[in-house]
């Protein structure tokens, strides 16, 4: 093993032992080259007055070289702030006013020891990162059966991780802490778990309350009082868009420094919630009262991203800065979750109509980008199938009778028709 890497890990060890048995072996043998290409080119760029011959870009007159093609169309930004490389951590500054971001939408976080987010290249590359990390062959995986996709992707496929399922939603439609807790404890042989939890959720659109909230940090710790370490990781994705009565923070804020047992990782990024899908913008952040772990971590955190991508695209972190340092940012954003709202409470109302009849009932959703139908005689690949080639409707199916419709996508005015035609449809499949 590299000198580098046991010097992180044994600074983790020292800290908290716990911390080291959740990494996989991968987790355990990456760190940041301190003597490579970059490092060198880190000091030539602070000693070398005359000539720096280090670094791997072109330059002209004093700065980056560019053509004029490019430039005209990015003329509002500096050439140096678009075509070199960022950093493997992300631009400093949008580092740290993402954690100024963090702490005021989470004031839960005052107070509590956590790092600085580390840019990655939206959130996928963020999860992706945490199974490197931490998932290795039959390391469970926790999360709900109503789920993205790509997390059976990232976690199975890619580190061949043990998936666990368990039903979001009671009988009675909450939370179903119970179920996470039956999940939990069955792992204590393995004395080892990664807990994905999603909120809020893709698909169903849903954020638990408060009382919910609080009985999955519950559960959490008493899965770590009972031997279990636990890497909790909250998928933020959709964070801030809440409509209703749920909770309005990350749970990431009630698990930082909760338990000697419980590492909490939060992935979130520019992404969803400042509507920029394309710029790739998104951040990982570790919680833990110890400096060096966190430190630690960070360095494993950043020889992943050396391996893979290098470094995240500099000249969407300079847009996502700029737009955060705006005056205007926080009002526009107010209009923007103003719409979704609006969008939401809309779908909510026509559901609620009775319209419909019985053909369906849908999943709570007071949140995010989505809701879920549930079928209750149709099934859903079929109802997808006819609705696209029959009416020109895109939805998605999930499981036998599970249809998503993203409502984030379907102007107000539009959205009565739109479900017109999914109940129109249903009914040409009853007929059948």
């Amino acid at each position: 093993m590299n000198p580098l890497a046991e010097q992180l890990n044994e600074k983790i060890k020292a800290g908290n032992a716990n911390v080291y048995e959740v990494l996989s072996t991968l987790g355990r043998e990456i760190y940041f080259p301190k003597e490579g290409i970059l490092s060198q080119s880190a000091e030539a760029s602070t000693h070398a007055k005359k000539f720096n011959a280090t670094i791997g870009i072109a330059t002209e007159n004093g700065g980056p070289m560019h053509l004029s093609v490019f430039q005209d169309t990015l003329s509002g930004y500096k050439p140096q702030d678009l075509y070199p490389y960022a950093p493997p951590a992300g631009k400093p500054e949008l580092r740290s006013v993402w954690r100024t971001k963090m702490l005021q939408e989470n004031p839960g976080l005052e107070g509590k020891s956590f790092g600085n987010p580390v840019v990655t290249n939206a959130l996928t590359h963020g999860l992706s990162i945490v199974a490197d990390l931490f998932v290795g062959p039959d390391d469970a995986v926790i999360y709900p059966d109503k789920n993205w996709e790509n997390y059976e992707l990232t976690f199975g496929v890619r580190r061949h991780g043990r998936i666990v399922n368990f039903p979001l939603f009671t009988e009675s439609m909450t939370f179903n802490s119970a179920g996470l807790r039956e999940a939990l404890l069955a792992q204590k042989d393995k004395g080892k778990a990664v807990v994905i939890l999603n909120f809020p959720n893709n698909p169903t659109g849903y954020t638990p309350g408060s009382v919910e909230g609080q009985e999955i940090i519950d559960v959490l710790y008493e899965a770590a009082e009972a031997g279990i370490n636990l890497v909790v990781v909250t998928d933020d994705a959709y964070f801030g868009l809440f409509f209703e009565d749920s909770i309005q923070e990350s749970l990431f804020s009630k698990l930082a420094n909760l338990h000697p047992r419980i590492l909490p990782v939060k992935i979130d990024g520019a992404t969803k919630e400042e509507y920029v899908w394309g710029f790739r913008v998104g951040f990982i952040t570790y919680a833990h009262e110890n400096q060096e772990i966190l430190s630690a971590l960070e360095q494993k955190t950043l020889g992943i991203i050396r391996a893979t991508i290098s470094s995240g695209a500099h000249p969407s972190q300079t847009f996502v800065l700029q737009a955060l340092k705006s005056p205007d940012f926080a009002a526009q954003k107010q209009e923007k979750f103003g719409i979704m709202k609006r969008r939401a409470n809309k779908v909510k109302e026509l559901l609620d109509s009775g319209k419909y009849g019985d053909v369906w009932t849908y999943y709570p959703f007071n949140s995010g980008y989505f809701m879920c139908l549930k079928l209750n005689t149709i099934a859903a690949e079929a109802l997808r199938q006819h609705l696209i080639h029959q009416y020109g409707v895109g939805t998605i199916a999930l499981g036998e009778h599970d249809l998503r419709v993203a409502f984030s996508c379907i102007a107000e005015e539009n959205l009565e028709e739109l479900f017109d035609l999914i109940y129109q449809g249903v009914q040409d499949l009853q007929q059948l």
